[in-house]
């Protein structure tokens, strides 16, 4: 399969050091405190149907008022700093608050990685499968697949999938076990193909 054979291509280049190192940087994520942690669920509140780029650099620039300012004030900001959708991502943001200090806690409880991503589905106001998965992965965990357009058209291009008119609950699920297959034909987490794939797609590397 073409698709196959350019990843084992790009496994080989330096381009796999820049995704490993990523990965590093996830793990990293993962081991810090709740306050911090908290601050990557806000990055991928901003996410949804949004650019990754401009997302990474408003995150730059509020940092830790993500956490402390008022609905209004971060409302202004992410107008000012670009943000497509500045109200209701602030609405989102300030909602997803209660959990600011103990994100990571919350996590914990659920023992199993699927339930982790199905807690915060349905206590995290405006994360859905994608930017959930989005989330765990930027916090270390290494099985869930970011399924966004990107992805969407590269499988459709090599005729693994046909594209879907919505991204259901069950056709995130059956994509996603698709691209489990594809990982372990190429020897890769899903974490490390979603880097790969999106490298292929876009030739860049976001987090």
């Amino acid at each position: 399969m073409k698709l196959i054979d350019s990843i084992n291509q790009l496994k080989k280049t330096e381009i796999a050091k820049e995704i490993s190192k990523k990965i590093t940087d996830f793990e990293n994520i993962g081991k810090k405190s709740s306050k911090e942690i908290y601050l990557e669920l806000c990055y991928c509140l901003l996410t949804a149907n949004f650019n990754a780029k401009k997302s990474v650099e408003i995150q730059k620039k509020i940092g830790t008022g993500f956490a402390t300012f008022s609905l209004e004030t971060l409302s202004l900001k992410l107008k000012e700093f670009g943000h497509r959708f500045p109200n209701t991502r602030a609405n989102f943001i300030y909602l997803s608050r209660k959990y600011k200090n103990n994100i990571k806690e919350k996590l914990l409880e659920n023992k199993k990685d699927l339930e982790k991503r199905e807690w915060l589905v349905k206590n995290i106001k405006g994360l859905g499968y994608k930017e959930a998965s989005h989330f765990l992965r930027n916090i270390g965990y290494k099985e869930f697949a970011i399924i966004d357009f990107h992805i969407v058209d590269i499988l459709v291009e090599n005729k693994l999938i046909t594209k879907p008119k919505t991204l259901t609950k069950t056709k995130y699920l059956e994509i996603e076990e698709i691209l489990k297959k594809l990982g372990k034909k190429v020897n890769l987490n899903l974490a490390e193909l979603d880097l790969y794939l999106w490298f292929l797609e876009t030739k860049k590397i976001y987090k």
